[in-house]
């Protein structure tokens, strides 16, 4: 079986973090992602958003790391979460849950933003490599 996905987009809004009982950090984030496609020789586009979770030391490090318009790479798998409402409604959700995310340019902005704030990117470097699989010793 394959579960697999690969998403090019920009974060809608700064990440949330939360704990689990265990003490594990949880961070979530939605990502706009543009699909542009020909109609009859004219362009169109369609922006999608994906939820996004990310676990443990990944989590930790994507909730330093990343702010509302951060344009990044994210591999993941899907899962599907599953509930029951109050008054006994079935529900279910797709999320991506992120193993690897490359940070590929940080946020845009219509007006300039001071050195101090962010720094320039350099484009000429590899993006930044937030792998999940940091901490196994190989």
């Amino acid at each position: 079986m394959l579960n697999k996905v690969f998403l090019i987009g920009r974060l809608t809004r700064d990440p949330e973090i939360r704990f689990l009982p265990s003490g594990s950090q949880v961070t979530s984030f939605t990502l706009a992602v543009n699909r542009s496609y020909r109609v009859n020789n004219e362009w169109k586009e369609e922006t999608y958003f994906f939820d996004i979770e990310a676990f443990g030391s990944l989590a930790e490090r994507l909730g330093k790391q990343l702010n509302k318009g951060t344009q990044i790479l994210v591999e993941g798998q899907l899962r599907q979460d599953r509930w029951e409402t109050a008054s006994g409604e079935k529900r279910t959700k797709v999320k991506v849950v992120a193993e690897k995310v490359n940070i590929i340019s940080g946020k845009t902005s219509e007006k300039p933003v001071e050195k101090e704030e962010e720094p320039e990117l350099d484009i000429t470097t590899e993006p930044e490599d937030f792998s999940s699989d940091e901490d196994v010793p190989f």
